[in-house]
């Protein structure tokens, strides 16, 4: 059989959620379109509300879409509902784990869960991989919260899915395990595993996700590789350390300025209008005497804002 190109395919995805006594009728899904490649790593962003997680319940079957395609791995999720479910691994952001199994236990009942023949399971390897292999045999309520999300991608991994769904994995994890999982997330991902990540830390998706698509308001407002989606911004900053700390950033025509804690101050200017020299014109008619500058491109985080500014907070959907 040959492999699909795209790894998840959503087509004109819908989910409305029918209207109650105590709230109205709310669309959370608008027509959703979004191919996901095979073997990438894939960043699914969005503020609070959005509809990211709607979107991962219905790929992992816990939520009925009411309109639209979607496909797993080549599998029609309506057509092929097993098959599709099986192709995927779903890293909650809850931590989901009887607290009285051992985490040796807790990935034998799911690998039954998913039919894998007993011959077949690969508890000790994951649970080692993943530096959890001393505490194969603890309490999974003796584990720290760190611990116990890497657990949760264990069982996630215990069917060998080509493709892993993580839901804000390293929220609340430390820096070393942090660094930890991902090292374990690009090992699959080398080989040949594609990754679906969620997550508030966008320097994190920068530095990680090969293309990453922005929902906001139920509809997805971009879909890029990385490397394009930061071209989107066309705003450059010069960071301006003066001779002598300033307690107020001068005002320049043209030039939204900021005064930085250090005493320095932040012009933000527009490549395809202005230049450095521009910039740095604009500051010495003001008397200002120039000690170093730098300049800084835009992040995601930049971009994030940008597409996503005008949404209303509300509790993620």
């Amino acid at each position: 059989m040959d492999l699909p190109d795209y790894a998840i395919e959503a087509k004109g995805l819908v989910k409305t959620y029918a209207a109650t006594k105590t709230t109205p009728e709310m669309r959370a899904l608008r027509g959703v379109d979004l191919a996901i490649p095979r073997g990438s790593i894939f960043g699914l962003l969005g503020p609070n509300g959005a509809g990211k997680s709607t979107f991962i319940n219905i790929l992992a079957g816990l939520c009925k879409k009411t309109s639209g395609t979607v496909s797993i791995w080549g599998r029609d999720i309506d057509e092929r509902p097993r098959d599709a479910r099986a192709a995927i691994g779903v890293v909650p952001q809850e931590i989901a784990a009887d607290p009285f199994f051992t985490p040796r236990e807790s990935l034998e009942v799911a690998a039954g869960m998913y039919a894998v023949p007993p011959s077949e399971r690969r508890t000790m390897e994951l649970l080692t991989a993943l530096g959890l292999g001393d505490k194969a045999n603890a309490y999974v309520r003796q584990l720290s919260g760190g611990m116990k999300r890497r657990l949760m991608v264990a069982k996630a991994m215990v069917h060998n899915p080509p493709v892993l769904i993580l839901d804000e994995p390293t929220a609340g994890v430390d820096v070393e395990l942090r660094r930890q999982l991902w090292n374990y997330v690009l090992e699959l991902n080398r080989k040949g595993v594609t990754i679906v990540l969620t997550t508030h830390y966008l320097e994190e998706a920068q530095e990680l996700c090969d293309q990453i698509a922005i929902i906001n308001r139920g509809q997805v407002v971009a879909c890029e590789p990385t490397t394009t989606l930061l071209r989107r911004m066309d705003t450059r900053k010069v960071l301006v350390t003066p001779e002598q700390p300033m307690t107020a950033a001068p005002a320049l025509a043209g030039f939204e300025t900021h005064l930085l804690p250090s005493g320095g101050f932040s012009v933000t200017y527009r490549t395809g209008q202005s230049s450095v020299e521009q910039v740095l014109a604009a500051i010495r008619k003001t008397g200002v005497h120039i000690k170093d500058i730098s300049t800084e491109d835009p992040d995601l985080e930049d971009v994030f804002v940008s597409l996503t500014y005008a949404a209303p907070e509300a509790a993620e959907i």
